[in-house]
């Protein structure tokens, strides 16, 4: 990656051209989590929320979000998303809730901005689901994890 591509040669913002460019599959992987108090936690794992299926819910969010991305992000291309998959997982020592998302496709253009979409969107979900009890939450490490395909090929973030 030597160069910003949204910029044309004079410097302004464009949408990538990317119509010369071959098909290929093409993954991301991203994560977050979001914090809050333990009591939160436990009413989420419990189900005991009175908005309903907190996790499920923002699954569907999750969802929805990464086929909306380039209906927010501007020079985002819409894209054929294949799949999406959600995993949540909570962390009692931390009282955190992960979300880990895959997104996948075959087509010209990566799928980073829709597995971080994604992923922002679903913890966001749990926010709006649990600020009547808990204003505190805070969302976190939000960030890229694994892409495969396309002309850069495979990268992996390296464990810390």
């Amino acid at each position: 990656m030597s160069e910003l591509t949204h910029f044309n040669a004079a410097g302004d913002a464009h949408m990538v051209d990317i119509s010369a460019k071959v098909d290929t599959d093409r993954t991301a992987i991203t994560e977050g989590f979001i914090e809050m108090s333990p009591a939160t936690l436990q009413r989420v794992l419990n189900g005991d929320n009175k908005k309903g299926d907190v996790l499920g819910i923002a699954r569907i969010a999750g969802i929805m979000a990464s086929k909306k991305t380039a209906d927010l992000v501007p020079l985002c291309h819409p894209l054929p998303i294949t799949h999406v998959d959600i995993k949540f997982e909570a962390d009692t020592q931390y009282n955190r809730i992960s979300c880990q998302t895959t997104v996948t496709t075959s087509g010209k253009t990566g799928v980073e901005m829709e597995a971080l979409n994604a992923t922002q969107v679903a913890l966001l979900t749990i926010y709006d689901m649990c600020k009547a009890v808990d204003r505190g939450m805070t969302i976190q490490g939000v960030r890229l994890l694994e892409k495969k395909g396309g002309k850069s090929g495979h990268w992996k973030r390296e464990t810390s």
